[in-house]
């Protein structure tokens, strides 16, 4: 029976390991008599059992991402109830994050996040960049609904708290190579080297993975979305006494990647429609069917993956520095203390065909710097054998400065949009979260967050004919015309952010004076056309949690909670016009109300977790970025819709029948509309009543189900074979009316992985493959009547062989 029961653990432990369901955590306690191993989690910024967690939250644990291939958290999309990862379709390297309906879909900075990403405690304000790079990482969990009184503001949707494999002063570690199609190269590592016993530790780790894009260029016939990524980590893990740890590190990531890649979705009479069939500007091949040629119908994607450029450099760069200091000081007289101190700069810059054709329509060149501090000291404490909680302080400022070049030559050849953003954020709160035990089996908890949030924000619009202007405000032009907009020669450093090359951009300036225009030098400008608008604003807020949680048994536990939490306001940045920024836009507040029950059943040979929910959301945020055809102008803007309501469900359960056999599945459901919304169209003038509309990128439906096979052979070594189907229901994505042409279609995916461990784990060999079965889909759309469709592909079939060593 004994032997029984470890196979029992072994299987449900490879389970855990590869599931989208609560999966490895932080510890992991022996299962010497039951089937499914207990899991430690973090998710209250202390150690706990998921099984005793009051909220809904999913752990995904780093051997699943190992096994799995997956290198950033958006392979993870569809896996996990009720959260959906993304990126906007013509910037790939932002993160697109939505958890039970709330979420922001805008590429820059100024709209902020509604999902905070954490990483080993420091949150992530910037959603460039935020589609982490998964490479040693002990496990990620997602707390679904309102986080605010222990991660903060701005956590309205939920956190996603990724926790790296920290040094443990003992040697060891591994190295890994992996092989697939589209050109798939990845080489990770890491070692662990002690320095001084018991007092010093040093670990390295890190990654290099590339890829061919599985795009084609008819322009030239090269591949499109191509990737190219190394990072490192290094740690150094000091404990001068037991009571006392400091763990400091230092990562570098360094993306060269190819440029974003846009596919047109255009109808005829739009903008930027290019009819299929015809060549340009010396393409290759003939311009491809619009995956949205059906008008009223929703995009479809092909069989064969094609896009256009012709007009700018293949380039998507981003380099990130990223430190984190975290002092750890263990009884003392006001509890366990935890500092953690954190700073992150980065730098962006690419270019994007607009168009996706081989025409010369529309382009952009992008830079964005931007650097976060944060400072977030705490202390977890016990009052008495019935009072425990956590308290503490928290400190953020960030900084962010950014420029597009926007060409619009669809609208008039050699026409220019010039935008700059400059932005300065700073937080501060306070907090404190206490847990009651009232009886043997009823806990109560209770708390508080209130936050400080301010900003000071600038953006600046001009446009030009010609070559791209620079605006500089500081320049004399002819008669000491302060507005006129002139190009600096090829070796001005454009306003500090980059080499400005003037080839790229060069036009054949042949259309006429008129009034009102001025010519100078080598452009053609607009005196008096600048705009400039943003200022300075803050907010006060205080936010709270209230809950309950009964144990029902020895392993089961029901609880029931309220949160409310809120998003700051903010300014507006990439602006078409004076009136998409010239005011603020509000904050938004949300109040969720939680039920669930967590049981395992039969010696916890099965587990289910269920939560039901109901959110009250008022004045939420939404992008808007629209196409005026009359004017040629592209705008941008946040609105505050009045109120939404957003309730569903999520069903997670697991199954361990026979040793070394683990099912798993999970179901949930999302009604997300609004309830009051009076929108009003910036194009057509014309007001909507949106009550009972569906949300942006809320599915109503998904579903996974997955099977997993450990077999211990009498050598030691084992054989695990896992098999997931998931099911994403179709959703809207970025088009506030909810267009035929933004719906994106439902998804089946089907995952896969077959790997052979040597006796003691020494060594490993593996095949896996994600979309097995090739299916094609779109990941993204954003439609813009007389302008185009954006649209994205989502990944084809991927499969490959991989090998890791361990020492």
């Amino acid at each position: 029976m004994a032997l029984l029961h470890r196979y029992l653990a072994s299987g449900a432990i490879a389970a855990l390991a590869i599931s989208a369901m609560p999966a490895f955590a932080q510890d992991e306690a022996p299962a010497a008599e039951t089937g499914l191993a207990e899991i430690v989690v973090t998710a209250q910024k202390t150690s706990q059992s998921i099984q005793d967690v009051p909220i809904s939250i999913t752990a995904v644990g780093g051997e699943r991402l190992s096994d799995m291939q997956v290198t950033t958290l958006q392979a993870l999309q569809g896996s996990i109830p009720n959260v959906q990862i993304d990126n906007f379709a013509n910037t790939p390297n932002n993160a697109v994050f939505t958890i039970r309906g709330i979420g922001v879909i805008e590429p820059d900075p100024y709209a902020g996040n509604t999902v905070s990403i954490v990483v080993d405690g420091v949150p992530q304000f910037f959603s460039m960049g935020a589609l982490l790079d998964t490479y040693d990482v002990q496990r990620v969990e997602i707390l679904r609904g309102p986080q605010g009184t222990l991660f903060g503001a701005n956590t309205t949707g939920g956190v996603v708290n990724v926790v790296t494999n920290q040094p443990t002063g003992e040697f060891g570690g591994y190295i890994k190579g992996t092989y697939g199609n589209w050109d798939r190269f990845d080489l990770s590592g890491a070692l662990e080297v002690p320095l001084a016993e018991d007092l010093a530790s040093f670990k390295i780790a890190g990654i290099h993975t590339q890829r061919s894009g599985w795009v084609t260029n008819v322009y030239d016939g090269s591949d499109m979305g191509s990737k190219n990524v190394d990072a490192v980590r290094g740690q150094l893990y000091l404990t001068p006494s037991a009571d006392l740890s400091i763990t400091l590190q230092g990562e570098y990531v360094g993306a060269r990647n190819g440029a974003p890649v846009v596919v047109n979705g255009g109808l005829p009479g739009e903008g930027n429609y290019v009819e299929a069939g015809t060549f340009w500007n010396g393409s290759v091949l003939p311009q491809y069917e619009s995956p949205c040629a059906v008008e009223g119908q929703p995009c479809v994607a092909p069989d064969k993956y094609y896009s256009g450029n012709n007009e700018v450099p293949d380039i998507s760069n981003i380099d990130t520095y990223f430190g984190i200091a975290t002092i750890e000081l263990a009884n003392t007289a006001i509890g366990n203390i935890t500092a953690i101190t954190g700073y992150k700069k980065f730098t962006q810059f690419e270019y994007t065909d607009q168009d996706g054709t081989a025409k010369t329509n529309n382009a952009t060149r992008r830079k964005t710097r931007g650097w976060q501090f944060s400072q977030e000291l705490r202390t977890a404490f016990e009052a008495s054998d019935a009072i425990s909680g956590v308290a503490g302080v928290f400190y953020m400022k960030t900084h962010y400065d950014h420029y597009q070049m926007y060409h619009l030559d669809f609208a008039f050849p050699g026409l220019n949009q010039f935008n700059t953003q400059d932005q300065d954020t700073e937080s501060m709160s306070a907090f404190a979260q206490t847990y009651v035990q009232v009886t043997d089996r009823l806990k109560v908890s209770a708390g508080i967050r209130y936050t400080h949030d301010k900003i000071d924000a600038t953006s600046f619009l001009d446009y030009s004919y010609g070559f791209v202007p620079l605006t500089d405000p500081d320049f004399r032009g002819p008669d000491n015309d302060r507005d006129v907009t002139i190009l600096l020669d090829s070796n001005f450093d454009f306003a500090g952010l980059g080499d400005y090359d003037p080839a790229l951009y060069q036009y054949d300036l042949t259309q006429p004076l008129g009034d009102g225009q001025a010519y100078y030098g080598s452009i053609l400008v607009f005196p008096d056309s600048a705009i400039t608008v943003g200022g300075k604003t803050s907010w006060d807020n205080v936010g709270w949690k209230l809950g309950l949680d009964y144990e029902l048994g020895d392993d089961a536990m029901a609880y029931a909670s309220w949160s409310r939490g809120f998003k700051s306001g903010g300014y507006t940045g990439r602006i078409g016009t004076a009136a998409d920024g010239d005011t603020p836009y509000d904050p938004e507040e949300v109040d969720t109300f939680e039920v669930g029950v967590k049981a395992d059943f039969l010696n916890r040979t099965i587990r289910t977790n269920l939560a039901a929910f109901y959110t009250n959301y008022r004045d939420m945020q939404i992008a808007q970025i629209y196409f005026d055809p009359d004017t040629n102008v592209q705008g941008n803007r946040i609105l505050n819709a009045a109120k939404s309501e957003i309730k569903g469900f999520e069903l997670e359960a697991q199954a361990v029948p026979v040793w070394g056999l683990t099912l798993r599945g999970s179901l949930a459901y999302l009604d997300a509309t609004y309830k009051n919304f009076i929108y009003g169209d910036p194009v057509s003038g014309e007001f909507y009543n949106l009550k009972g509309y569906r949300l942006q990128n809320a599915p109503e439906w998904q579903a996974m189900l997955g099977v997993n096979y450990d077999y211990e052979m009498g050598s030691g070594d084992r054989i695990v074979a896992d098999v997931s189907w998931m099911y994403t229901a179709a959703k809207y994505y970025t088009a506030i009316l909810d267009t035929p042409r933004s719906l994106v279609q439902p998804t089946y995916l089907v995952d896969g992985l077959l790997t052979y461990h040597a006796p003691d784990d020494r060594w490993s060999v593996g095949l896996w493959g994600k979309n097995l079965f090739d299916k094609r889909y779109i990941s993204t759309v954003y439609d813009s009547p007389g302008y185009t469709g954006i649209v994205g592909y989502a990944p084809p079939r991927q499969y490959g062989a991989s090998v890791q060593f361990n020492f």
